[in-house]
């Protein structure tokens, strides 16, 4: 037996069209959005969730409400889902970004990981939600699948911080759209602890692979 998670981005809102930064900017989901959420959630649906766990942001947390209307499972809330947090960022658009903070921005892009002013790292909220991760799993049984609710940026390193990844391969990962998820999945949990990646940025379900590179 395996077990699975799914780390879900929210649905669309209107600063995800307008380009601003959001972090923990508390957003709502617009019109398209919330079809995405719903058409996203009937897919997700079929795989059975023994567990939601979602960020307590609403454009998260309305997202997660329709998987668990879909499936009956009640929503757990967790505050270490949230966005990251992008301080004096939040509500900048990338080129207003670039003008208030053109040194932190070119560190940004060299790869490093500077703290814009009230804001927090890459380093701190990946490890915020790999530690949620982590423990979200201790109640998921073997041949469960847990489905995690949250934000792009936090889903991206959270997940690479999760694998092992070191952080400099960190921004080798793309972005995820607005609803898609990563998939991953552990084969014998009872004896073994890794975990590896199957889906990212996807927006189909986790099919077998057939191939001889198992």
């Amino acid at each position: 037996m395996s077990r699975t998670v799914i780390l879900w981005r929210h649905g669309q809102t209107a600063w995800n069209i307008e380009r601003r930064v959001q972090g923990q900017t508390d957003t709502e989901l617009d019109d398209t959005g919330r079809e995405q959420a719903r058409s996203a959630a009937a897919r997700l649906a079929s795989l059975e969730p023994t567990r939601i766990v979602a960020s307590d942001l609403k454009r998260a947390r309305h997202t997660a409400a329709e998987l668990a209307r879909l499936t009956g499972v009640g929503i757990e809330l967790d505050v270490r889902l949230r966005e990251m947090n992008f301080g004096e960022r939040e509500g900048l658009t990338w080129p207003e970004s670039w003008e208030r903070f053109p040194d932190l921005m070119k560190a940004m892009l060299a790869n490093e990981d500077p703290r814009f002013p009230g804001a927090e790292t890459h380093a701190e909220a990946g490890a915020r939600l790999a530690e949620a991760l982590t423990e979200a799993l201790e109640t998921v049984p073997d041949g469960g699948t847990l489905v995690v609710v949250a934000h792009g940026a936090v889903l991206r390193v959270g997940t690479a911080m999760f694998l092992g990844f070191p952080e400099s391969t960190w921004r080798s990962f793309a972005g995820l759209s607005n609803c898609s998820w990563i998939a991953l999945e552990q084969i014998d949990p009872e004896r073994y602890s890794r975990w590896r990646l199957t889906e990212w940025n996807a927006g189909t379900l986790p099919e077998p692979v057939l191939s001889d590179d198992e």
